[in-house]
């Protein structure tokens, strides 16, 4: 067995390693493998070397059947496996795993337009260059991905480990296929929560931020999508667990269609190298979207009553293509579906991911939903309705994300993108300023 590809980059519970007990001796009596204590004090307060948590008030204490005591774990991290005083962290030093070298590892026979051949070339020039920084700037549906493809070919012809790290498991779910058939000889892994397809070998892995726990100076090429997407963005244990997992020298690129201010800071202080991608892979504008005012509209859905605006729109629509209405809260998006007989997902339902591929096979018409769906997901041919769209939860990159669903596929490249508020925020207004913008930066190149 390759004890070096399976463990290297790693830091992990014993228990999280894959080995038989005796084989977890043995290399550590060999000094292939040393103990590193899990929680530590720090000027007289625990720090947790697995999660980084330095909050006192994150830390408890719970009998240890092992030890016969009381031991101090860590409840920051303890969704992704319980971490005692106790159990120590697990680190590999022995030799360094080798991966293989590929001449023509990318089989993708596709083309790519000029705006993301431009933005492909300046990925591959921060290859080389040790601790470099990039920011893509570009439009939903610009084709992230395909930008990919050429850095990634350089990345595995020099035998570099990549990870490409995103906030959700929707989105690794639906990446992992398409890298599967565009590098087809390359060793690849899935990480999410129960994923099936983890094998602790991958050259090229695509995971949750969250499962980025288990690596430490692991990878070459940090590829981190949705930089601006919750919780990343909301959660400061998941960037210091990005940062950890990649190498000393190694390379990041941030993907976003709508960075946040201090992005954007560090963009004009010129601290942060960025390339912009205003327009979409089928060389169409981004829709705007169209406000709608509607007076006592909290008070209708409050009390189960339908909101006007959208029943008018709804019975206004000629098109063919599918509806997806986005709602605030899981309450009111249970509501709408049975106001409209629709079909309803969000976070907490168990069949949320039938749900979604039966709205992409288009056997499902109409879809109710939380920001679950703001982005990640990709469906040819929608409309789009906000509804409730003062709320908090829309705030301008929300906006951007979900206007994006719509006008996606060459074949039907715009769509509707309707507002429905009681009340018009600077969320609204800052969202539609920006696709504006991004429109004009399209026109321009």
């Amino acid at each position: 067995m390759n004890f070096a590809q399976l463990l290297a980059g790693k830091l992990l519970l014993s228990s999280e390693v894959p080995l038989q007990q005796a084989t977890i001796s043995y290399l550590l009596r060999t000094n292939q493998l040393t103990q590193l204590p899990s929680i530590t004090k720090k000027y007289g307060k625990p720090e947790c070397r697995r999660c980084g948590n330095k909050d006192a008030q994150l830390f408890a204490k719970i009998p240890c059947a092992r030890c016969d005591t009381t031991h101090v774990y860590c409840r920051n991290c303890v969704q992704t496996g319980r971490v005692l005083a106790c159990d120590p962290l697990l680190v590999w030093h022995g030799i360094e795993p080798t991966y293989q070298k590929q001449k023509e590892p990318c089989r993708w026979n596709g083309t790519l337009t000029p705006a993301q051949d431009k933005a492909a070339t300046a990925i591959i020039e921060v290859i080389d260059h040790p601790k470099a920084e990039l920011i893509i700037w570009a439009v939903c549906g610009a084709g992230k991905t395909e930008m990919l493809f050429p850095a990634i070919t350089k990345a595995i012809q020099q035998a570099k480990r990549i990870c490409i790290a995103t906030p959700r498991a929707d989105v690794v779910r639906e990446l992992l296929p398409r890298f599967k058939r565009a590098f087809p000889d390359t060793e690849m892994e899935a990480l999410y929560a129960n994923s099936p397809d983890k094998t602790g070998r991958g050259q090229l892995v695509i995971s949750t931020t969250h499962q980025l726990i288990r690596y430490q100076a692991a990878f070459d090429l940090m590829i981190i999508d949705e930089i601006d997407a919750f919780p990343y963005h909301h959660d400061k244990t998941l960037p210091l667990l990005t940062k950890r997992a990649s190498k000393a020298s190694a390379t990041s690129i941030y993907l976003t269609a709508t960075p946040r201010k201090e992005h954007r800071a560090k963009i004009r202080r010129k601290q942060l190298a960025v390339q912009f991608v205003p327009i979409r892979f089928h060389g169409h504008p981004l829709p705007v979207p169209q406000l709608k005012i509607e007076f006592q509209l909290r008070k209708k859905l409050q009390q189960n009553n339908q909101s006007t605006a959208l029943t008018q729109f709804i019975q206004s629509r000629s098109s063919k293509r599918q509806l997806l209405i986005f709602a605030p809260t899981i309450e009111l998006v249970e509501k709408v579906s049975k106001q409209y007989n629709a079909i309803s997902v969000h976070a907490a339902d168990p069949d949320r991911k039938e749900k979604v591929n039966q709205f992409r096979q288009k056997k499902i018409d109409t879809l109710v939903t939380t920001t679950i769906l703001e982005r990640g997901v990709t469906f040819p041919s929608v409309d789009v309705v906000i509804l409730g769209a003062g709320h908090h939860v829309f705030d301008e990159a929300a906006i951007v994300q979900i206007a994006g669903r719509a006008g996606r596929s060459p074949d039907d490249p715009t769509g509707e993108v309707l507002l429905i508020h009681q009340g018009k925020t600077n969320a609204m207004e800052d969202a539609i300023a920006q696709i504006k913008m991004m429109n004009r930066k399209g026109k321009n190149q």
